[in-house]
């Protein structure tokens, strides 16, 4: 794929990249995929963004929709987001509602669809969490409503769907939760790993 690959998201897309350098990709799972890519297919056409940023929840993304999305013009758009508005409500009791969270993702979907010509490949990501440690369990039923949303709104945009929760989930069966997330939402290498793989699998270059 030519073009620019934009990746939208929290701190698992942020992965300690260099917000000061445009290059930089962080050591995650961008920057897995970005590798891949460019050793599988090389073409100095392609540019890749990280264009995550701890902590961010959905209004955060909204909020810089135009200087960190739009202004690119990409032809792909990954994004990633839901954790911190149900972690935030559990830590500091900052509210975000589903019917909130769905009305403003579903603006950013809006604006990035009619505002980049011509109009991009949207690949919507779930977000995810596993019960290490403990607590993480009552986060369960407020996420699981924003991966509903998300995979309504991968319907109704025609998005590609990559459902990361389940294969977390999944894995989990395989190796203990921490083994794939150090504190049930933040990946190890090998949780970075399966999110790239699974983005790559889901594509057709």
């Amino acid at each position: 794929m030519e073009g620019t690959l934009l990746f939208f998201g929290d701190s698992i897309t942020d992965s300690a990249r260099d917000p000061a350098n445009p290059a930089s990709l962080g050591v995650g799972y961008v920057n897995q995929i970005a590798s891949r890519i460019g050793y599988k297919y090389p073409s100095p056409a392609r540019r890749v963004i990280n264009a995550g940023v701890g902590g961010n929840r959905i209004y955060d993304l909204e909020r810089r929709l135009e200087s960190d999305l739009i202004a690119h013009q990409p032809s792909l758009v990954t994004i990633l987001v839901g954790i911190n508005d149900t972690w935030r409500q559990f830590d500091s009791n900052r509210v975000s509602s589903i019917a909130d969270f769905r009305a403003a993702y579903e603006r950013i979907l809006v604006s990035t669809t009619t505002r980049i010509a011509p109009c991009p490949r949207l690949i919507l990501m779930e977000p995810f969490v596993l019960p290490d440690p403990e607590d993480r369990r009552t986060w369960r039923t407020d996420l699981d409503s924003r991966i509903a949303v998300v995979r309504d709104l991968a319907v109704q945009f025609n998005a590609r769907l990559i459902p990361l929760d389940g294969l977390f989930s999944a894995a989990a069966t395989r190796a203990p939760a921490s083994y794939w997330l150090h504190d049930g939402v933040h990946p190890t290498p090998a949780g970075h790993a399966l999110i790239a793989e699974a983005w790559l699998s889901n594509m057709n270059f």
